[in-house]
Formats: structure tokens, sequence, C-alpha cells
């Protein structure tokens, strides 16, 4: 397939720029000031903003949908290339998405050289691979309704296992280094399922996948408490999911997708745990209030994805370690345009990576050595309260991105171009 040209014209989003240049130049000096005050300089953060990247998701270019079903926008992409299209245009916009996680059999690809090819042409890379065991698909010789990793019959096993080998085949022409396996195992009963038996033949699958790996891969196990099993799920928390990493291998960490958490859950202590054992792979970035999991990062509780980078900027910031975490976005429901949810989540997930690199890390660190309750959370307030809106916005621009993002996307009237085209 003819690799086709970036999305967005690169003169249409300079002039946006240059139409914003004045009053985004005044803000910036504006904060510039403020944070010299403090002893932070604006450039420093300017290239720590920049430094921070997010892979978006392939399924995240069109709307999911909720069991009640999925309601389709105009112009939604029909193959993997026109995703990687779609999510060109979000790194076009926000220079901080050069990636894209891809699900098989979802994203299946007969020919993996053209799609990378293709992803080239468009400044795009790719992350880590998901596989889908948690669902049938057309044609699937034995079903998941009871399990696939976890399964009693082995055959079942077998063939969930084949579709995480394939998936590592996908994703090494690709260029990936990582799979992410999520695991819908379980039971919606008591007595359904043997609680220890089930949780062996998870690990002696994930055995079988971790062998097939290559070295230079890692493999990330993600958890979750509850569906589509509701009384009990095979990795059903970070402390299954941790005790599982540290039994299949050193390159097997865990991944922690924000949604999937109990309500009240202090989800950053668990980052810190893992951290503590080097057992922290990547995050699937994303929001919840109830039990929906798949809501735009940071819609819903902002403060609560600040804490969480709070405690990632600790981390990078020890030189002694080699800490690379995966961050991918992971979201895709109904009511927004996805491409402009996808932009808003990258541009919010810059606004609180900036705020988390404003922290004073050794005033924080007096005030937990005093006791002082008030002073260390109000340290941690004042970096959240700051507006750093025009550092992230300069931040893009310094990368050949739009200023507005969100404004930009509007105006390039993009979505009705793909609706026309498309259907």
């Amino acid at each position: 397939m003819a690799s086709r040209p970036l999305a967005l014209d690169r003169d249409f989003i300079s002039s946006r720029n240059r139409k914003a240049a004045r009053e985004l130049g005044a803000d910036c000096k504006y904060l510039a000031r403020t944070l010299k005050r403090k002893g932070i300089e604006f450039e420093a953060m300017l290239e720590g903003v920049r430094a921070f990247t997010v892979a978006v998701p392939s399924w995240g270019v069109r709307t999911g949908g909720t069991r009640f079903g999925s309601f389709p926008v105009p112009g939604q992409p029909r193959d993997l290339f026109e995703k990687l299209d779609d999510a060109a245009v979000v790194n076009q916009l926000t220079a901080a998405a050069p990636r894209v996680s891809l699900h098989i059999p979802w994203d299946k690809t007969d020919d993996p050289a053209a799609v990378r090819k293709h992803a080239r042409s468009l400044g795009l890379g790719f992350d880590a691979m998901n596989s889908n065991t948690f669902e049938d698909q057309p044609g699937q010789e034995r079903s998941y309704k009871f399990g696939s990793l976890a399964h009693v019959d082995a055959a079942v096993r077998d063939q969930a296992v084949a579709l995480n080998l394939e998936t590592i085949a996908i994703g090494r022409a690709l260029g990936a280094k990582a799979l992410t396996i999520w695991i819908g195992d379980g039971a919606n009963f008591p007595g359904q399922a043997a609680l220890g038996p089930s949780f062996e033949r998870c690990l002696d699958s994930l055995r079988r996948i971790y062998r097939g790996l290559p070295r230079d891969w890692r493999l990330f196990l993600e958890y979750k408490p509850f569906e589509p099993a509701f009384y009990y799920t095979v990795l059903a928390d970070w402390g299954s999911a941790l005790m599982a990493s540290l039994e299949i291998g050193e390159r097997c960490a865990v991944l922690v997708d924000l949604g999937h958490h109990l309500p009240g859950t202090n989800i950053e202590a668990i980052v810190a745990r893992l951290i503590r054992a080097g057992k922290l792979g990547g995050f699937h970035l994303n929001d919840n209030h109830y039990a929906d999991d798949d809501l735009t990062a940071g819609s819903i509780q902002p403060y609560r994805l600040f804490r969480v980078f709070h405690e990632l900027v600790l981390a990078g910031a020890n030189p002694k370690k080699n800490f690379r975490p995966a961050y991918m976005i992971d979201q895709s429901h109904n009511v927004k345009d996805p491409i402009e949810a996808l932009i808003q989540t990258t541009m919010e997930m810059q606004n609180l990576w900036a705020r988390a690199l404003l922290v004073d890390r050794e005033r924080l660190a007096e005030y937990q050595r005093l006791n002082d309750a008030l002073g260390a959370e109000m340290e941690l307030k004042d970096a959240f309260n700051t507006d750093v809106r025009p550092l992230t916005a300069m931040a893009r621009v310094r990368g050949d991105a739009a200023a507005a993002p969100l404004a930009t996307y509007r105006a390039s009237g993009y979505r009705s171009a793909k609706a026309r085209e498309r259907g």
C-alpha cells in the first residue's frame, strides 16, 4: 500500500501558532517569572515536558462502546492503515504521541512490513503489543467462554498461548519490544473454579509465553479486580500480578491500568511498591468513576493522576536506576470524537506531568521529616494548582506541534474530510 502524506498540513499548524504567538509569549514570560521566584528554570521545565511521551492505542481512534452498544462517529478508520493515519494526527498536534499500541487479533496483519513502512512515513513507531484472549473471534476453534490461559482444558490453553506467540511474532516484524497480557479468566459463582489450580494453570501458560519472548522484549501482566469474572479473577490485583511476575522471570513486570482498581484504592502507593520491587512495567492511562475503566484520562480524578506522576518523577530522579516504564493510553468510549479525546488526554497528561515536575522534592522531604502534614500537602497542592498551560503549549510549539491542539484540529476539518472519504 502506498504511503500517504501526513494528514494535517504543517503550514496550517504553523499559521495557527503564529496567530497565537504574541499571547503565548506573554503568558510564558509571566510563568517564567513566577517559577524563577521558586528557583525553577522555565527552560529546564520545558525540556522535562518535551521528554514525556505516551503511546496511542489503535482501538482508541474508533468509538468504543459499553455493554449496551456502540455509536460510531462518521469517518472512523476502516483498517489498520487508517488507524495509523488518525494516530498520526494526535502526534502531529501534540508532539507527545510518537508510538502506537496494537491489539491482536483486532489489528492482525498479513503484511507487517507494509504497516511498519506506513507508520514510519507518518513519524510513528510501535509500543507494546496487546493480545486478546478474552473474547471469541469468527472461526475460532475453541471458545474462551470459561477462560483462556487458565482454562481447565489444555487445548484451550494451547490456543491462547499460540495467539500470544503470534502476537509477539507480529510485534517483532513491526519493531515493538513488549507484550501486554490481560487475562479475564475467573469465575462468576463460588465453587465454579478451583482458586489454587486456576492460578497454577495461568502461571504455566505465562511461562510458555515468556520462553517465546525475544531477549530484548518485556512481558507486562495487567490485573483487574472484576469483569468479565465478577466473583473471582485469576489476576485480580497488584499482589497477584507481582507474585506471577516474580515467578515468570526478570523481564516480566506489572502493568497498572488506572481504571482497574476498586473505589478508594491508593494507586500511587501501589506504584511506589512496584517501583521498589523493580517490577513496574508500565501504565494503561485512563480514568473511571464507578466501574467503567476507559474514560478519558484525567477527566474524573486529575489529582490522582498527578500523585501517580509525582511518584514516577521521584523514581526517575534516581540516576542509578534504569527506570523506563511504558506509558500507554487505554481509553475508548461513545460520546467524544475519538481523536479529540486522545488529543485532550495527551494534553492533560502533559499538564499533569509538568505539575509533577514542579514539586520541590527537598522541601517536601523536609516537611515529611518534621511530620508537617499541612506543609507537605500544600507543597503538592501548590504544584498541582499552578497553571502550566503556557509551558506545555510552548513545549508543543518547540516540537513543531500545535500551541492549541484541539482548536487546530477542529479548524482543520479533518473529521469532515474523513467522513466524506471513508463514509
